[in-house]
């Protein structure tokens, strides 16, 4: 049994009966019942996630894959490849919005080479695990073979696995490659039977002309490779991305482990997707960072059945809204935690 097959075996319910007893308690907090919205959703999902009817704040870490695209040749983007290894670069050297956030957070960010079309320097802080260099023009075949995705995902569950290790208890993902909205697209048009030009937006900010010629670069590539949806290995693998299919293992993992998983933004939504499409209860450890600016985004977390912490008009991607989300769910946990019951204030229970 490959290390993808154990990981899908492993992945569980969360636990329903520690979840009622933390529904319970924030029943029992000095406030109104659900009178703090989302705030109590996400403290109940993470004591079903990790057991714990009061969760402790967790160490946090996050995931950035980075990986190059084949079809940025149909034209699809703005910037050239070039900037996908200066951006790696960046991510490490801690001048990024992600590496900034990740600070902000006190997050320990992993960054992964994971399928970018160059080689990068032998420097500190880089996780040299490069499948390939970068995936093929999608518009002219599958951008990987089944061993390529497969290995992808498989990396993406050795860092997840390795984060825990030293002692993750959340994890935000996020990614960097030039023209991955292309893929993501693809891949939530295959699941939502909505049309190309619904779910594409202007990535990193295409203009019109350029808008045209990325839609129909993705309706090429839908109709050369007809990717099957019920075979999520084949959607990834013919319209996915090497960071795409690293996400997805970084979700399963976190699933398997029982460890709360951030979503961010279009691509990691895209991962989510393909993840929740290989095993449905991955879906229960996933937490929906913000709303993207990329119209398909919301597309995705309906799919999902994931409701957006954040609104904040992003669309940057690298994890960045994930990484501001960590900072709503430890107000959450701390809510449930530090928050007193009615009988313990002396107050009234009939607010």
């Amino acid at each position: 049994m490959t290390k993808f097959e154990q990981t899908l075996q492993q992945i569980k319910p969360l636990d329903e009966e520690v979840m009622k007893k933390t529904q319970a308690r924030l029943d029992d907090l000095t406030k109104p019942a659900g009178s703090l919205g989302m705030l109590e959703n996400i403290a109940k999902q993470i004591a079903g996630i990790t057991g714990n009817v009061v969760p402790e704040l967790p160490k946090k870490a996050a995931i950035l894959m980075a990986g190059d695209h084949g079809i940025l040749k149909e034209g699809v983007a703005p910037f050239p490849q070039e900037v996908t290894p200066q951006m790696v670069l960046n991510f490490v050297n801690g001048g990024a919005a992600m590496s900034v956030l990740t600070r902000h957070e006190n997050a320990k960010l992993y960054v992964v080479d994971i399928g970018v079309a160059s080689d990068l320097p032998d420097v500190p802080n880089i996780i040299n695990r490069k499948v390939a260099y970068g995936t093929k023009n999608m518009a002219e075949g599958p951008a990987m073979t089944y061993e390529e995705a497969t290995q992808a995902i498989e990396v993406g569950i050795d860092i997840a696995e390795m984060a825990i290790k030293e002692g993750a208890g959340i994890i935000a993902i996020g990614e960097m490659g030039i023209g991955n909205t292309s893929p993501s697209s693809a891949i939530i048009a295959t699941y939502s039977n909505l049309p190309v030009e619904d779910v594409v937006g202007r990535g990193t900010g295409v203009d019109d002309e350029r808008l045209k010629i990325k839609i129909a670069a993705i309706e090429k590539a839908l109709m050369v490779n007809k990717p099957n949806p019920k075979n999520p290995l084949d959607v990834l693998s013919k319209v996915g991305g090497l960071e795409i299919a690293g996400l997805t293992g970084v979700i399963l993992a976190c699933a398997a482990n029982r460890v709360p998983v951030i979503i961010d933004g279009f691509i990691s939504g895209a991962a989510a997707v393909i993840a929740k499409e290989m095993s449905p209860l991955a879906a229960n450890y996933m937490l929906g960072s913000h709303l993207s600016e990329e119209p398909g985004h919301k597309v995705i977390l309906d799919f999902l059945g994931i409701k957006p912490i954040l609104m904040l008009n992003m669309r940057l991607g690298e994890g960045t809204g994930a990484a501001l989300a960590m900072n709503i769910v430890d107000a959450s946990l701390k809510i449930l935690k530090e928050m007193a019951t009615f009988s313990e204030a002396g107050v009234s229970s009939k607010l």
